[in-house]
């Protein structure tokens, strides 16, 4: 039998490979939830522009596709509805491309901070 009916999904692809499969197999699926993870992760220039066309003409108002990075590079190509930052697998700030971009220049501190400061407030206000 030829080895690759016994490899698992994507084994034995490059990078870039990888992820234009990964969005092979979500146009071929359909999910109505879609999480890619570091979709960026690993790819040129190229490959990222074409991995990025496939997400775009893949979302619609019928599903939702949450990406994940720790790059604001993958927003030169896809426009998010929400920008979400997380700490400590919560929620803490929210926002659109504008606070993605302001993380790329400020760094995630200030969000942390800005966090706790707002729940220091909330925990006093309860206190009394």
């Amino acid at each position: 039998s030829p080895d690759f009916l016994d490899r698992s999904v994507n084994e034995g692809f490059s990078g870039g490979e990888k992820k234009r499969n990964e969005i092979l197999q979500m146009a071929l699926l359909e999910p109505r939830l879609a999480i890619l993870d570091e979709t960026d992760s690993g790819l040129d220039i190229d490959a990222l522009r074409i991995v990025s066309q496939g997400v775009n003409q893949l979302a619609n108002k019928d599903n939702a596709i949450v990406l994940v990075t720790h790059y604001q590079r993958l927003l030169n190509y896809i426009v998010p509805d929400f920008v979400h930052v997380m700490e400590a697998g919560r929620i803490i700030k929210t926002g659109d491309k504008a606070l993605a971009l302001e993380l790329e220049t400020r760094g995630y501190d200030w969000v942390a901070a800005e966090y706790q400061a707002a729940s220091n407030t909330r925990a006093a206000q309860g206190a009394t």
